[in-house]
């Protein structure tokens, strides 16, 4: 075993975190000590609560640490490919739950039901995803289907791809979300061309379009609630 696997269980018991943990609850302890429990082992010269700082101090909040990917937190010395899968499987169980505590049952009856769900789940994005979720007659969430990843254009958003699933399911109706990584919520002319083209496509198929949602950081922009559709 190197040194460092023994440096944290060489202090106090009294002062190492997961006994602390354990003794007075995750809230007694500070974030840097919450992520050095999630690292495990720190290197030969540090422990994983200094790698842990180091973290913090490198991205500059919890926050902006959040939305790193595992290939972007491997480039601070100290991470590896374990550590990174284990601190994005840890990040991404949060956003799940932000997602949930809102809409145990997923029914989406406005805009600002499906802003609480999907808010947490993809204001961290850093590239354009457009989601289709097709909704039974009484709102309720069937099925969230991914349509494309990237720039979002009218050759990636067609409304045989979009409407595809809903024929299958069948779905009473859709509603579209997609989300701004620059964090503007306003939509763009092609935004609303896009919107345009599957509104008119829903009414020929009997699948009704009821809202285009854009997703931006902490905001969001609904296209029904502003008349468009």
């Amino acid at each position: 075993m190197t040194e460092s696997s023994y440096k944290i269980t060489r202090w106090p018991k009294a002062e190492r975190p997961r006994e602390r943990l354990l003794q007075h609850g995750p809230q007694a302890l500070s974030e840097a000590e919450l992520l050095g429990i999630l690292l495990g082992k720190g290197t030969t010269k540090k422990t994983a609560i200094d790698v842990a700082r180091e973290l913090l101090d490198h991205y500059e909040s919890l926050h902006k640490l959040f939305s790193r990917s595992p290939s972007e937190l491997m480039r601070i010395k100290g991470i590896g490919p374990a550590k990174a899968a284990t601190l994005s499987a840890a990040f991404e169980l949060v956003r799940r739950v932000q997602s949930q505590k809102h809409l145990p049952k997923a029914s989406f009856r406005r805009s600002s039901d499906v802003a609480s769900h999907y808010l947490p789940l993809m204001r961290d994005l850093r590239k354009e995803i457009f989601k289709v979720l097709l909704l039974n007659r009484a709102n309720r969430l069937m099925k969230e289907v991914t349509i494309s990843e990237g720039t979002l254009e009218a050759s990636l958003v067609h409304p045989r791809e979009v409407f595809r699933e809903a024929l299958l399911e069948p779905a009473a109706g859709v509603i579209l979300i997609h989300n701004h990584p620059s964090g503007n919520p306003t939509p763009s002319e092609e935004d609303l061309r896009i919107t345009k083209q599957l509104v008119e496509a829903g009414r020929l198929l009997g699948i009704k379009v009821y809202d285009h949602i854009i997703l931006a950081g902490e905001t969001y922009r609904s296209l029904a609630d502003d008349g468009l559709i």
